[in-house]
């Protein structure tokens, strides 16, 4: 544990925990021998498991500003926190929930709040302050969700939170049967040097689509350009309960024998998506790319009875926050150079 989802077959990853050959013939073979026990002086000292951190202990830990009260039922809106504003270069952090069986995800931003309370989009009476709850061009921290693991980049790269900026928690609560209150935190664990590359956290989405009742293995895709060179070194799939596969691709354009056009796919990465372990999935080699190089990102839905956690088989389901809904994301961390941030990321020459 934990469990590992990527197609052996393609990439190869620093972070996968999968055992080798050899290993699992060892363990195969002590449990056909009846699972003997070894000489007790051989024995390594028992492991002591981490009460809290699972990473370096944290420089600052920010805690939630207000306890958020959560009803016992009901559909509960995206809700909003506002941090204090630091400005440091961060070399890893890690979110932890206070009320573990309420939290279902959290993404954590760098922009800039008026408001100082937490809040919900239905709160706000401004249009545009609405769209901009739910839909963003800034920079995110961090993406928190079940079965994920904390966020950590190679070294002489860090994330950066850049003055005056505000770190924004977009929580997804769910209710389970009891009223709660969650005052979650997040820590950070500051880079200790000036790093040579800049992490984004960027993405591949669709929001327009629709997934017939009853369909075992819909598509959904999702394809961009990089602007400008970038080093690729991870990736984060993100859907719902009907997730079924997830996979990213470097797409070529060639002429086929015939004069027409043709794609020529690179697979890079291949999920067999699992709504409760979503996990990161970070390249043993990181992968430069130049500008213009175009991604893909590709999902396959199973909307029918056979997919045990289908909150509803019979129906079309559409985007939504509501885990009952889907969603299509595929997020990956590219390093560029530490003067340039998100926005200047995305300015494009003409040929681009």
């Amino acid at each position: 544990m934990p469990p590992w989802f990527a197609d052996s077959h393609v990439g190869q990853f620093s972070n996968d925990p999968s055992l080798r050959p050899e290993e699992i013939g060892t363990l195969a073979a002590w449990a056909e021998a009846k699972s003997p026990a070894g000489d007790t002086k051989d024995a390594r000292p028992s492991r002591r498991w981490a009460e809290s951190w699972s990473i370096p202990k944290a420089d600052l830990v920010l805690k939630m500003t207000q306890a958020v009260a959560l009803p016992a039922s009901g559909d509960i809106e995206y809700t909003y926190e506002i941090s204090p504003r630091i400005s440091k270069r961060i070399a890893g952090c890690k979110w932890r929930r206070f009320c573990r069986r309420c939290v279902r995800t959290c993404i954590t931003r760098l922009c800039t709040f008026a408001r100082r309370i937490p809040f919900t989009p239905s709160t706000l009476t401004d249009p545009e302050d609405r769209r901009g709850a739910h839909w963003t061009d800034s920079d995110i921290l961090l993406v928190y969700a079940p079965g994920s693991s904390p966020g950590a980049w190679p070294e002489k790269m860090a994330k950066f939170i850049p003055s005056g900026s505000d770190l924004v928690f977009q929580i997804h609560y769910i209710a389970n049967g009891r009223a709660a209150a969650d005052q979650s935190r997040i820590e950070l664990i500051f880079s200790k040097h000036a790093p040579e590359l800049r992490v984004l956290t960027l993405q591949l989405t669709n929001d327009h689509f629709v997934i017939p009742p009853g369909a075992p293995d819909y598509r959904v895709e999702a394809r961009g350009t990089l602007p400008n060179d970038a080093t690729l070194f991870s990736f984060f799939p993100h859907m719902h309960l009907r997730g079924k596969r997830f996979e990213y691709n470097l797409i070529r354009k060639k002429m086929s024998a015939d004069g027409k056009p043709d794609d020529e796919i690179e697979p890079l990465l291949r999920v067999n998506y699992h709504f409760h372990w979503q996990m990161s999935y970070r390249l043993a080699e990181p992968r430069f790319l130049r500008a213009g190089t175009e991604l893909q990102a590709v999902a396959w839905y199973d909307n029918s009875k056979a997919n045990p956690h289908n909150p509803d088989a019979h129906a079309a389901v559409r985007w939504g926050e509501q885990t009952y809904d889907e969603m299509m994301v595929g997020f990956f961390d590219v390093g560029v150079p530490a003067g340039v941030d998100k926005q200047h990321f995305f300015i494009r020459t003409e040929e681009r």
